[in-house]
């Protein structure tokens, strides 16, 4: 069991049989009233993410997940085949299981999965990635100090907004949680 004063971002927990991960966390200290900590909670097995309140010094009994490095091998009609890179056994895992990890899924990146009790709950994705830009629109000179935004479509088919200077064949590094654009990456 830990205390609500333990939370910390990417701390499992369990709560009515399920196991969840801590998004977020904040400790509120209102002027009248006890003291609370709001949280943002994302459900392993499922992915949905709400808010719960919980009072400080609540006790929690705290999941034990087990996290394994592996290497994406490729994908074929719906399978999706890793390596654990320290014994180099190979998984399967089915177009449900990986979700909406797919797309941001390329060869030979390495992400963690996650078990639960023995019994695969999960797909951690790396938070930022580097995609190469296979489609834009061409930036018209001037058009940067704006500050506009443009769809370009990146390795994977995903479509990301981007500055207006990205040009087709840029390397950019893109946050998995939201698909938002970070920067260029360098060369």
């Amino acid at each position: 069991m830990i205390s609500t004063a333990d939370f910390r971002v990417g701390l499992t927990i369990e709560l009515d049989g399920e196991v969840y991960q801590i998004v977020e966390f904040e400790h509120v200290k209102p002027g009248k009233g006890n003291a609370f900590v709001r949280t943002k909670l994302r459900s392993v097995r499922s992915g949905h993410v709400f808010d719960k309140t919980f009072r400080s010094g609540e006790r929690v009994e705290q999941a034990n997940v087990q996290r394994r490095k592996m290497q994406y091998l490729y994908g074929t009609g719906g399978s999706y085949y890793f390596m654990d890179l320290e014994d180099y056994d190979q998984i399967e895992l089915t177009a449900e299981q990986v979700g909406e990890a797919a797309q941001w899924l390329k060869e030979s990146e390495e992400v963690e999965i996650v078990r639960y009790e023995g019994s695969f709950v999960g797909l951690e994705l790396p938070l930022v990635v580097e995609r190469e830009v296979k489609q834009t629109d061409p930036g018209v000179r001037g058009d940067t100090a704006t500050g506009g935004t443009k769809p370009a479509v990146l390795e994977g088919g995903i479509t990301v907004q981007v500055p207006l200077f990205i040009n087709r064949g840029d390397v950019i590094k893109v946050d998995t949680r939201n698909g938002a654009y970070i920067e260029r990456a360098s060369k």
